[in-house]
């Protein structure tokens, strides 16, 4: 299956599903306070130009043009679009700066016109390594020298610990898409069960750092997004009580970087710069 097929079945299941809300539900809630933290920690200060490419339905847009930044949203899901909008029509002194339905391996805006690029989507949708470098060196493009992106990774062994803390490790139409995103990372859902997801690419943390350091970022940092935190026994009822959700978010913290844990986060997140005029490529930190 092209690359382009697999963006269609994506179209298609997120036409069908509620990503508006996704935030707002169980350990997903633990993902957004996480990807906010991890943002806010280096982004220049507002009004900074924003790139939000595979923006979804705006959580993350919305929340930094409410803050004061000048955000430009995409998404290849009409829905998404859509729903960004209506977002943005509800802060009327603070708006999106656009939101288009768009690809993010095509971005519509100038050379060096953006402060920071967030892809909190393609590099996992994006199936073909040649598809995500291609995002990646876009994102490189728009940004001005000293410019960082985000990007999020879904964990090359996230179905596994998903299916074991779930309780569908047993589900004989599982097993086989469990067993080929432990060989090679393509995750490939053909049973119909929402819950099991689309089509996407499960990265091992070195290989998203690698990607990024082949479009030419430097000074790449890979942290754990949920860290463990997302396997928590009754989440809700430990995300509810502030001094419980204070103490996961202290823990995930003091193991972000752990090597030992990135894999067992359900994402992780890859921050790169583009190099100053002075300054190469290719540096890790």
């Amino acid at each position: 299956m092209s690359n382009d097929d697999s963006i269609q079945k994506i179209v298609r299941h997120y036409g069908d599903a509620d990503e508006a809300s996704r935030l707002a539900t169980g350990w997903f809630q633990l993902e957004q306070a996480r990807t906010q933290e991890l943002i806010l920690r280096r982004l220049p200060p507002s009004p900074a130009t924003v790139v939000d490419a595979g923006g979804g339905a705006g959580a993350y847009a919305c929340w930094l043009a409410a803050r004061g930044y000048q955000v430009h949203l995409l998404d290849p899901v009409p829905k998404h679009v859509e729903q960004a909008r209506a977002a943005s029509s509800r802060q009327p002194e603070h708006p999106l700066a656009s939101a288009e339905v768009g690809d993010a391996r095509d971005l519509p805006h100038g050379d060096v016109s953006a402060d920071a690029v967030l892809l909190l989507g393609p590099l996992y949708h994006l199936v073909e390594k040649d598809d995500r470098l291609a995002c990646l060196r876009e994102a490189h493009r728009v940004l001005r020298p000293g410019g960082l992106v985000w990007g999020a990774g879904i964990s090359h062994f996230a179905s596994l610990f998903d299916s074991l803390s779930s309780g569908f490790f047993n589900d004989g139409a599982f097993a086989p898409i469990l067993a080929r995103d432990l060989e090679d990372g393509q995750h490939r859902n053909s049973t119909g069960n929402p819950l099991y997801f689309t089509d996407a690419f499960f990265h091992r943390p070195d290989e998203l750092a690698d990607e990024f350091l082949n479009a030419g970022f430097q000074d790449v940092e890979l942290v754990a997004i949920e860290g463990p935190g997302w396997l928590a026994r009754d989440f809700d009822s430990l995300w509810n009580d502030p001094q419980q959700r204070a103490r996961l978010l202290a823990a995930v913290r003091k193991v972000e970087s752990e090597p030992s844990v990135l894999g067992a986060s359900s994402h992780f997140m890859a921050i790169g710069r583009k190099p100053s005029s002075k300054q190469k490529a290719g540096s890790s930190a």
